[in-house]
């Protein structure tokens, strides 16, 4: 909370130490109108403590990446990265009877990831929404619908599932279950994307954590981004 304040007090600081250019548009001639607003001194000063401290906390160092992540269809390592990070952060400590796979959307994923340091700034550009973490249960049915959106769509970020042939198919899994457990957002669970299988769902954990957080510990416990896909 304290961390969007600032953000938003530097992005209206920006505004004082900006020029406009004004066109009044009627039935005389166009008169451009040009006004400089001078950048106040005070408010620099003032706000000066605050961003150099965000961004100190922002260029922390988290991991390493050996080559450049990026996001591109069907599959990608940063796509790949991210749904692996949340799937293995959530089922470290859990033991089912039923199937858990990760689906996430592409158009979530906002920037990429430059070969070198991978800082705290770099995650919250990759993922700067404040979505939450929710565990959706689903009958084994609704699996066909899920393969119809991805082969449509070109492309999701997914872990424990494999789309090969025009088939999706949950990689570990016991023998014929009747639900599986997807790991996503409360933006998709919601419908967004068009992801409206979930509203078959027929359970749902909410884990009321970020899964920008989620990157944020999983970058730091692997040192090193895992990048193969």
């Amino acid at each position: 909370m304290i961390l969007r304040k600032l953000i938003l007090i530097f992005a209206g600081a920006g505004l004082w130490a900006c020029s406009s250019h004004l066109v009044v548009n009627g039935n005389t001639n166009k008169e451009p109108v040009a006004q400089t607003i001078v950048s106040d001194s005070s408010m620099v000063s003032f706000i000066k403590p605050y961003k150099d401290s965000l961004d100190k906390r922002m260029n922390e160092v988290l991991a390493q990446a050996e080559v450049d992540f990026i996001v591109q269809r069907p599959a990608s390592n940063l796509m790949n990265w991210v749904a692996n990070a949340l799937y293995t952060n959530q089922t470290k400590t859990v033991r089912l009877s039923q199937p858990v796979v990760c689906l996430l959307n592409t158009g979530g994923i906002r920037s990429s990831i430059g070969k070198g340091n991978v800082t705290l700034g770099d995650i919250y550009k990759v993922m700067p929404f404040d979505n939450t973490v929710v565990w959706v249960e689903l009958p084994i049915e609704v699996l066909p619908e899920i393969e119809t959106y991805l082969l449509k769509s070109g492309g999701e970020p997914m872990a424990n599932l494999s789309l090969k042939e025009g088939k999706l198919s949950i990689l570990s899994s016991p023998e014929n279950p009747t639900h599986f457990w997807v790991i996503t957002s409360d933006y998709l669970m919601n419908g967004g994307d068009k992801m409206t299988f979930f509203t078959k769902r027929t359970n749902v954990n909410e884990t009321g954590k970020l899964l920008r957080d989620v990157l944020i510990e999983e970058a730091r416990i692997q040192g090193k981004l895992i990048y193969e896909y």
